[in-house]
């Protein structure tokens, strides 16, 4: 056990869940082996607390690090902010500034909020949402953060959110009084979305959903849904939290021409720097005016001069194009590999730069810790999920693919007592208490 093995033991038994993001908890990876905390973070290269050298080959800090992590120019920018005063009694004016270029590369949409995470971003598009159209009840589809407003779906069905994202998500300390206000729906699946928008009458005001996550865009959907809620008066709002920025310079609605009412962005805009943005339609956004939605850390500085100094970069170094050319080139060598050992896993690469292995062999969650396993030892942070950077160089990605062969391989060989590899416990899948 090292320093950061020890250090999680320490914060387990003083901070409630271990860590503050569900997606970084070592039980989702390698309980009791996982390095847990970085001394150092530079390109797509980790060191964890004992000077152990990795490659994150994983979630590389939950796709936030689309440029790689301390991107010199990004860091360059951000220093100088810091030192003219990250936070004072007056405004940043990189705030307007950012708002300007999102309306730029954004024709439709016409003011922009911010704030510092997707979750309060989330919420607040749809307190918005509510405040312009009246109505209280909310058709989603897609993962949306962990507020109240979200979590309050699993009051009507303990499992409504269990196929969005995260299976497992508790309601305790969501009002009771929130049932039948937040009402899934399947991408893709029109029928049951017109069935909510039949069954709410006049009461449906807001519909939130991501633009797409694992397949390909499935556009015949979106246009429905776009007009349905043209002709029903609901807010459309694509979350484009994770999607934004990864297929293009902006939010992936652009390439379709499918208009959303409210857009919402964070992730890879600020490169790691705290930030989120809501952008709109002027008359749709001016509600925001008619309800209290402000917070003082919305107005400090380091996110809007890194989204700013991101936007730049993604601009003159066309990195949507690159990314999502080696997330294709990394999944077409993933798929090879698992034909060759005849490993029933395939990539799903509906969003090229941020692709999963889905694994349909028995013992799953087995192969996935013995493969996140296998791959700690080669020097990676691996997963089922990668989320490519700019950082993620050929040479780099060659090593882990050779690298993921042999662990592949291992896990062929031994596909039938996979439990006999494990030299911990099984990782974990969803939320749940840990201690």
């Amino acid at each position: 056990m090292g320093k950061s093995q020890k250090l999680y033991e320490k914060a387990k038994k003083i901070i409630p869940g271990g860590t503050q993001l569900l997606s970084k908890r070592p039980e989702m990876f390698l309980p009791g082996l996982w390095p847990s905390y970085y001394s150092k973070a530079k390109g797509c290269e980790v060191w964890d607390l004992d000077g152990n050298h990795y490659y994150d080959m994983g979630i590389m800090g939950i796709g936030t690090s689309v440029l790689g992590y301390a991107n010199p120019t990004i860091n360059k920018a951000v220093k100088k902010g810091i030192d003219n005063g990250n936070m004072c009694t007056l405004n940043a004016p990189e705030e307007v500034e950012l708002a300007e270029k999102l309306i730029e590369i954004h024709p439709w949409a016409g003011m922009a909020r911010f704030a510092k995470s997707g979750g309060e971003s989330n919420t607040i598009a749809i307190r918005i949402a509510r405040a312009f159209s009246g109505k209280d009840k909310i058709a989603f589809c897609g993962y949306h953060g962990w507020h109240d407003w979200y979590l309050s779906s699993n009051l009507n069905d303990a499992s409504n959110l269990d196929n969005q994202l995260l299976p497992g998500l508790s309601t305790k300390g969501v009002a009771k009084n929130l049932k039948n206000t937040s009402l899934p729906f399947e991408y893709g699946n029109i029928e049951q979305f017109k069935k909510i928008v039949e069954n709410t009458k006049d009461e449906l005001g807001i519909v939130i959903m991501e633009v797409q996550r694992y397949k390909p865009a499935d556009l015949d959907f979106l246009r429905e849904i776009r007009k349905i809620t043209s002709k029903i008066g609901a807010v459309l709002i694509f979350d484009e939290i994770s999607s934004a920025f990864r297929f293009n310079t902006g939010g992936q609605h652009l390439l379709y021409d499918i208009v959303p009412d409210i857009a919402v962005f964070g992730k890879a805009l600020g490169n790691g720097f705290p930030i989120g943005a809501v952008i709109g339609k002027k008359e749709i956004m001016q509600a925001a005016q008619e309800t209290f939605i402000s917070s003082s850390y919305w107005t400090e500085r380091s996110g809007y001069v890194a989204a700013v100094e991101t936007i730049k970069f993604f601009e003159k170094n066309n990195v949507a194009e690159y990314t999502m050319k080696m997330g294709n080139y990394i999944g077409k060598e993933l798929n090879e590999i698992f034909k060759k050992y005849d490993l029933d896993i395939e990539m799903l690469m509906g969003m090229p730069s941020a692709i999963s292995m889905l694994i349909k062999e028995k013992d799953s969650a087995i192969l996935k810790t013995v493969f996140i396993q296998e791959m700690l030892k080669r020097g990676y942070l691996a997963s089922t999920t990668i989320y490519v950077s700019y950082a993620h160089k050929k040479k780099v990605v060659d090593k882990y693919l050779n690298d993921a062969k042999e662990v592949f391989k291992y896990i062929s060989n031994n596909r039938n007592n996979l439990k006999d590899l494990l030299d911990d416990e099984v990782s974990h899948s969803g939320f749940q208490r840990l201690n």
